[in-house]
């Protein structure tokens, strides 16, 4: 899902919209037009929430497009959608749907187009300073290196042992509607985020032919990334059925399939983006809890800039690691 009303912190509107650019860019270079779907969204709660206001400050701080929207109009032009009386909902117009595998693919089709050498199937044990370079242990050899972007996403910790972080596990589902088909295609039903009375959040994505997806964002567990549980508990299912009952009673059909995944946290939900504490020719990249792929394709170009001209255009104070150090 991708948003520009960003309830998080407005700090990351600049970042979503220089990644919607470059959404486009490669849509045009890769000769594709299957990389972005615009749905519209909603973020939806008790007015006041966390995820209403917030939404609401970085739309009018950024002087975005948006619509505040009642319940009771909420629920006439969003079938799908069953709010409380008492909850609100923010549109972004501009808010859709990216589509991870293509977009990965095409990175490295270009990026091998381009020169690059990407070593598939190759783990990484670990790393060195050697002298004036750095030692790379991957898939049985050493690699050795000027500079280096750390990237593992959940394994990020066995490179870094130091970081502050935590491996969560998410439960995401995907159901065929049981009525009204027709309320969950894309051109009807937005993407959407809910804020729950007692803070707990879910997500919601349109039926893309493989059925309306819903996960819960946060409340996980803390796992190991190497050991997670891949089965899915008949309390977790009945907690998503409660939600889609309560909520989006149409979409309470089937179930079609579901699906374990993990969101790397920090403690304050914001990214990681800074040279490692004792070396500076090392890049530290998190993009974690949970909102960081919309966002790969200017993390991407800052990961860049910084490696080659030593600077970025947007201020990266926020995900500094020294926010951490007491």
């Amino acid at each position: 899902m991708i948003r520009e009303a960003y309830y998080e912190d407005p700090i990351y509107v600049p970042l979503v919209q220089r990644a919607y650019a470059l959404w486009a860019d490669l849509q045009r270079e890769a000769s594709r037009t299957s990389f972005f779907l615009r749905t519209g969204g909603l973020m939806i709660g008790p007015e006041g929430c966390g995820l209403v206001a917030g939404s609401l400050h970085s739309a009018q701080l950024n002087g975005l497009e948006h619509e505040v929207i009642e319940s009771r109009a909420l629920h006439r032009r969003y079938r799908a959608f069953a709010p409380l009386d008492d909850m609100v909902g923010i549109f972004d117009p501009n808010a859709g749907i990216l589509f991870p595998e293509a977009i990965v693919a095409a990175h490295l089709r270009l990026a091998e187009e381009r020169g690059a050498e990407i070593r598939r199937n190759s783990p990484v044990d670990g790393w060195d300073r050697e002298g004036d370079h750095l030692a790379i242990r991957a898939g049985g050899e050493t690699i050795r290196a000027r500079r280096m972007v750390l990237a593992a996403g959940p394994w990020i910790s066995s490179l870094v042992p130091d970081l502050p972080l935590t491996v969560e596990r998410q439960v995401i589902h995907w159901f065929d509607p049981v009525d009204m088909p027709e309320y969950f295609t894309p051109q009807r039903m937005p993407v959407s985020i809910w804020e729950l009375h007692n803070g707990s959040y879910f997500y919601t994505k349109p039926d893309l032919g493989d059925g309306v997806k819903i996960g819960v964002h946060h409340s996980g567990k803390s796992v190991e990334p190497d050991s997670v549980d891949r089965r899915i508990s008949d309390a977790e299912a009945a907690y998503v059925y409660d939600l889609l009952r309560r909520f989006v009673p149409f979409a309470k059909g089937h179930p079609r399939e579901r699906a374990v995944c993990l969101y790397t946290n920090t403690p304050d939900q914001h990214f990681i983006l800074d040279r490692h504490p004792s070396d500076a020719d090392v890049l530290i990249l998190s993009a974690c809890s949970g909102h960081g792929f919309k966002f790969s394709s200017v993390l991407g170009e800052i990961t860049a800039d910084l490696l080659t001209k030593g600077t970025s255009a947007f201020d990266l104070t926020r995900f500094s690691l020294r926010r951490f150090v007491r």
